[in-house]
């Protein structure tokens, strides 16, 4: 009787188990298929040598394919990581945060990279890239290896954090650091908001830009810090409704609409405002630039430079149409990008060089409606007795306001 009485026991306690376990089972399915995802439930490990590009993937994958509201966390802590494409479309998810909170560390090994994405978020609808995080390129070991600075035609080193036809995406409080190319590019997106985006790379780290931005419409980049050894912004083609606005610029080449007009059938640049930003010890301040011996006729239109002050800068206002950063260019033709109604109002501070306004416009199709409006721009350059000054060719700009340097016509 007692062993009958004690099986029945075991057997009672053994099935208390076994409902309890279901239990939980139950509540694990269902945070695993619910909307957070932890990148460490999925193997991620943020020892800072452990390759975790298979864990990641394996969490986005999760993430994507669930439905509503998503979070992929990324927690405190330093992640290992090789190139990785955070892809869509996520046909479920209304948005989806990434809360990156932690530090991606990028392999070094150039072998790993069969283009120039490192990461990369592409065909997404409603993307939020948050948490404070930072993007380490770990570029140092790369930018050797770098011949485009010298070479038309060269290898494109991995970009830190790419995004290529997003719609509705949001980036805040991101860091990256030391990219092996651009830090963040902007590919064929719609509605992209950046704000608090920090970016840092020394002044001599080669095509090292900040933020690229290339055929594109609507996007805002506000509050944010970028010191790097190329452009901290440059404004490629096909671009339209551009607000940047709140940018501490420097070290870096300043801000840059182009270089344009080098390949075939580029898209015009339209609608761009730059506002209320310093810019401070850059080779430039504000600046166009395109291309002589254009193949395709393109426009550059209805641009506003506004509240800006410069800090040392080289050249803080300049329109290039002869731009060539090579050895030897073909100039056998001028270019065919036509610059109109553009405007640079309230410019203050000071320039390096003594040309503090350069106005260097194509004799093939001058510029129309270039128009200043209280600049005032005093030389620091260290040479006693010399004032800033202007050079104007192939255009006949609008003055009205304070004008220092003074116009030229």
């Amino acid at each position: 009787m007692k062993k009958l009485l004690m099986s029945f026991f075991l057997s009672t306690i053994l099935c208390l188990f076994f409902i309890a376990d279901n239990a939980n089972a139950g509540r694990v399915a269902r945070s695993s298929s619910g909307n957070n995802f932890n990148v460490l439930s999925f193997g991620a490990k943020a020892d800072g040598r452990t390759d975790n590009t298979k864990a990641f993937l394996d969490a986005w994958r999760a993430a994507c394919g669930a439905a509503g509201s998503v979070k992929l966390i990324v927690p405190p802590g330093t992640y290992f990581l090789g190139p990785v494409r955070f892809i869509g479309p996520c046909k479920n998810v209304k948005t989806l945060t990434m809360q990156m909170q932690g530090t991606l560390k990028a392999s070094t090994d150039l072998k790993r990279y069969p283009s120039d994405v490192w990461v990369q978020f592409g065909w997404l609808d409603g993307l939020i890239l948050t948490g404070g995080g930072t993007f380490d390129g770990q570029g140092a070991l790369a930018w050797p290896f770098n011949k485009c600075p010298k070479q038309k035609k060269c290898k494109l080193l991995p970009i830190n954090i790419k995004f290529v036809n997003t719609k509705n995406t949001v980036v805040n409080g991101i860091t990256s650091v030391n990219s092996k190319f651009f830090h963040i590019a902007l590919l064929h997106c719609h509605n992209f908001q950046g704000r608090n985006i920090k970016i840092i790379a020394p002044a001599n780290s080669p095509n090292t830009d900040g933020i690229h931005i290339e055929r594109n419409s609507g996007v805002s980049i506000t509050q944010s810090n970028i010191g790097t050894g190329d452009d901290c912004i440059s404004i490629g083609q096909g671009n339209s409704d551009v607000t940047l606005q709140g940018i501490k610029c420097g070290p870096g080449h300043g801000i840059s609409v182009g270089s344009l007009g080098r390949y075939k059938n580029e898209g015009d640049v339209r609608n761009l405002v730059v506002k209320d930003c310093t810019i401070r010890g850059t080779d430039n301040g504000v600046r166009i630039k395109t291309w002589e011996n254009s193949p395709s006729v393109s426009s550059v239109a209805n641009m506003t430079f506004e509240n800006i002050v410069m800090d040392r800068v080289a050249n803080p206002i300049i329109i290039d149409q002869t731009y060539c950063p090579f050895a030897k260019c073909d100039t056998s033709v001028p270019s065919r990008v036509r610059i109109s109604d553009i405007t640079f109002r309230n410019i203050r501070g000071t320039s390096t060089s003594p040309v503090a306004v350069l106005l260097d416009c194509s004799k093939g199709v001058p510029c129309k409606n270039i128009r200043m409006h209280d600049v005032h721009l005093n030389y620091v350059g260290g040479l006693a007795g010399v004032q800033t000054t202007s050079t104007c060719q192939n255009v006949r700009a609008a003055y009205s306001g304070k004008q220092v340097p003074k116009p030229c016509h």
